[in-house]
């Protein structure tokens, strides 16, 4: 399992581009995704691959979680893109358009030990999420609403509200698999006060962190999904509260003026492990 700390902002790249990959080790996103796919057309896949492939065994990723993303499974270049996935020291790989749990668990069968983080961006993978994230070496959900948005033939507003069932969906998944949830790109790069309602809304729904297009995001979104000093406050408070209880034999702890209970305390140590660097 990928844990919440490891995952706020996840940095897409194109793989073939040397400057974006060098600046990317400069930064403080938390995982880094190598982009095989929707970044790379068709005549320089190969190249990309190879440049991909060569940044991994590079090295000098700082503790970030190195993701390739490969083509789809029905692609021609699916079969080479797996090969170097297992090939060279990523983290994970990640599978555009998972529509079905059967496609999912291939991919694990073919991974060589990665785990697989699944996206969930057609009508399709909405429907299959839950069974999707309950295949073992299945690790995170990513959300893909542009994609899933264009099969839908369906308009979002600012607050994505007809595609808040299908965000919900892949998150009531992912928990119930016990692995992480990721929320999709905000695509207009300048405009920060856009993002950050984006990210506090993904934060709201339960997400753990968020996909991005641009480094001027990592900041702002690794700052959206840790916790506030009141939030970091509280968890400490009920924490301390909920041991003094235990260790004075008290039934009841309190903390506030409200009663805590255990799975408060797990949220609250939660909350406190996303307080990183």
């Amino acid at each position: 399992m990928i844990d919440a700390p490891a995952c706020r902002s996840v940095l897409y790249l194109p793989a073939n581009r040397d400057s974006a990959i060098a600046k990317a080790r400069t930064l403080p996103a938390d995982c880094v995704i190598l982009d095989l796919e929707d970044a790379v057309q068709p005549d320089a896949k190969a190249a990309a691959r190879a440049a991909a492939v060569a940044a991994a065994e590079a090295g000098g990723w700082d503790g970030k979680t190195l993701i390739l993303r490969v083509n789809g499974t029905t692609t021609p270049w699916f079969a080479d893109d797996l090969a170097a996935a297992r090939a060279a020291p990523f983290d994970a790989l990640l599978v555009p358009k998972v529509d079905a749990p059967e496609e999912a668990a291939a991919v694990v069968a073919q991974a060589g030990g990665r785990p697989v983080w699944a996206m969930i961006e057609t009508p399709k993978g909405v429907l299959a999420a839950a069974a999707i994230a309950a295949v073992p070496g299945v690790v995170a959900l990513v959300a893909g609403m542009a994609d899933l948005a264009k099969d839908l033939r369906c308009r979002p507003d600012a607050a994505r509200t007809p595609l808040l069932h299908s965000l919900s969906a892949i998150v009531l998944a992912a928990r119930a698999a016990g692995i992480a949830a990721i929320d999709g790109v905000y695509t207009d790069i300048r405009n920060a006060e856009g993002f950050a309602a984006e990210a506090a809304q993904a934060l709201m729904l339960g997400f753990d962190g968020k996909t991005l297009i641009h480094p001027s995001q990592v900041e702002p979104c690794n700052a959206a999904f840790a916790p506030t000093p009141a939030e970091i406050a509280e968890a400490e408070g009920m924490i301390a509260a909920y041991e003094a209880a235990l260790a004075a034999g008290a039934g009841v702890a309190t903390f506030g003026g409200k009663m805590v209970e255990v799975l408060h305390v797990a949220e609250a140590r939660r909350r406190l492990a996303l307080v990183v660097r």
